[in-house]
């Protein structure tokens, strides 16, 4: 389905420099990618974008993807982190099969390079210390200067770096750095480091190395070992590329990937950094890594994002260069595209206001017929009971209606969803004049909504018998921050978040919805689309709102038009 889509859709600069290898047997006609995910948080929105690119792309070629963890920092990484990232990834709908690999598999194969470049005279142990190298670094106008170490000889070179390995110096005491250019214009090209030492526990090489290898060497080494053919990363690792290019062509590797950089997906409201979002968590402004506001992906799955809306969206961004900023809008868009064909329906009230039929009579039920989902006849129908006393939403009465307000009022008729009409007969009031309570008769001719005379209603309302509804906790969320760019302000970025980001409130279902299940979607009809919550108990069921029934798409497209 994706292929074909991708197919009819013009292509991409990434997907036309793909082509173009092909057709020229570049890689002997192979397009090996791979989602490189340092393991040091979940994964959000933003990665989607990149997993979908990567494995996308080389499905459309008949190639193949690689998951890598790139684990080079021990102070940050963590088994949980891997786990939710092949979570996610598997979620999204893509499978790397037996292609799961770690940076950390190829330490003493990235340690081999690393003391290949000393013997090229193309690496050295520094002394300086990180404040020091921030000095001879330069500015972006002002040229670096070189550090003393750096004419040492290769063999002292060979000795201070084996020494290192062996846990001779105190951690930051040294440093193993490229030796390039301290003159170049890109920052990146003044001699960065390789290595450093680092006493921390590693996940999954525990106590084996005290020092570890920088990312930009790491990475690169990592692609060429794998076979990867094209390395497709975000457009901030732009300026990394001739450091990435130089290290693969200083070590003569045999393969030698091309790196494609292309514009990260960001979205209004939202912050995509790790760092802040990890804060976030740990300062306890959310409840954990998957709470629904979070734009992480197991957040999102647990507020009843699907995979297939995730898809589409990220489809629609497309791949550029330029940076830009998609509206949370278009996203849920998508969402609620997907969800009306797949979403069962059923009924649900947020602020109930007591009903009685008093020509209905006591102590009867009636089963009405309704539809599942009308989009799929394959979803069937339930029963839904009808009684003498319903409860309908406060917000579908008005004593004194405007003229274009079709819904209840006194001496009106409405139609009840899959029931009968009504007639608004009396208001009951309490001592303050709040109505608390309204008396109304049915049409018994009209079950199923149809009148046999002909006669028209304009309104349709939702409801629930009071005596077979339960009670539920619905969770109604708004974006986790007020400015539509948090980037874009010069406060931190917690004073920006949204105090009114998460509503609790009681409401009432219908019966149906007691036996619905962890993850299970729906539309409450005309109030919006849920995901039943993990939090959930056979007792009282937790109900998060995905997205409101309303497409402010629409309005979008037609203020751009």
């Amino acid at each position: 389905m994706d292929n074909e889509t991708n197919a009819a859709a013009p292509l991409d600069f990434i997907r036309a420099i793909v082509v173009n290898d092909v057709k020229n047997n570049k890689n002997n006609g192979a397009v090996v990618t791979r989602f490189p995910p340092e393991p040091n948080g979940y994964l959000h929105i933003g990665h989607a974008k990149a997993i979908c690119l990567d494995f996308g792309i080389a499905a459309e070629f008949n190639g193949i993807t690689h998951l890598r963890m790139d684990d080079t920092n021990p102070t940050k990484e963590d088994l949980e982190y891997v786990e939710s990232i092949k979570q996610d990834v598997k979620w999204l709908g893509y499978d790397w099969g037996d292609k799961l690999f770690f940076a950390s598999d190829y330490y003493e194969k990235l340690y081999e390079r690393a003391v290949e470049l000393i013997k090229r005279g193309k690496a050295y142990v520094c002394d300086l210390s990180p404040d020091e190298v921030r000095e001879y670094r330069g500015t972006l106008t002002e040229p670096g200067r070189e550090s003393p170490c750096r004419n040492r000889s290769v063999e002292e070179n060979l000795d201070l770096f084996a020494r290192m390995r062996n846990g001779e110096f105190e951690d930051g005491a040294k440093t193993l750095r490229a030796k390039i250019d301290m003159a170049s214009p890109n920052m990146h090209m003044r001699d960065p480091a390789i290595y450093r030492i680092r006493r921390e526990h590693h996940y999954r090489t525990g106590d084996k190395w005290c020092i570890y290898p920088m990312y930009d060497f790491a990475h690169c080494i990592s692609d060429s070992i794998e076979g990867i053919t094209h390395s497709i990363c975000t457009l901030e690792f732009e300026i990394h590329r001739p450091l990435y290019d130089w290290f693969l062509d200083e070590l003569e590797m045999p393969c030698h990937p091309q790196q494609i950089e292309f514009a990260r997906l960001n979205l209004t409201y939202t912050v995509m950094s790790k760092r802040k979002l990890l804060t976030l968590v740990k300062e306890h402004y959310v409840n954990g890594w998957d709470d629904p506001r979070m734009p992480t992906l197991c957040g999102m799955r647990r507020r009843g994002y699907t995979p297939e809306a995730i898809r589409a969206f990220v489809a629609s961004t497309g791949a550029t260069k330029t940076n830009s900023i998609s509206d949370l809008s278009l996203l849920e868009h998508f969402q609620r595209d997907d969800l009306n064909k797949r979403a069962l329906r059923a009924m649900a009230v947020m602020n109930p206001l007591k009903v009685v039929i008093t020509n209905f009579p006591e102590g009867t039920v009636d089963e009405l017929d309704a539809v599942n989902n009308p989009e799929d006849e394959s979803a069937g129908s339930r029963k839904v009971p009808f009684s003498r006393e319903l409860y309908i939403e406060q917000e579908d009465f008005m004593e004194d209606p405007p003229k274009k307000y079709f819904r209840l009022a006194p001496g009106r008729e409405v139609r009840l969803r899959y029931g009968y009409f009504i007639k608004c007969e009396e208001v009951v009031k309490d001592e303050n004049g709040a109505v608390v309570e309204l008396r109304c008769t049915y049409d018994p001719a009209t079950r199923g909504g149809n009148s046999p005379d002909g006669r028209k209603v304009k309104g349709t309302i939702h409801w629930v018998s009071a005596a077979h509804a339960k009670k539920a906790e619905a969770r109604l969320f708004a974006p986790l921050f007020t400015p539509e760019d948090p980037t874009e302000s010069e406060l931190e970025f917690k004073e920006l978040l949204n105090p009114d980001s998460l509503n609790v409130t009681e409401c009432l279902i219908e019966p149906s919805l007691q036996d619905a299940a962890p993850g299970a979607l729906f539309q409450f009809e005309r109030v919006g689309y849920f995901c039943c919550d993990p939090d959930s108990t056979p007792e009282r069921k937790v109900f998060n709102r995905t997205v409101g029934l309303k497409d402010s798409w629409a309005k979008i497209q037609n203020k751009e038009a």
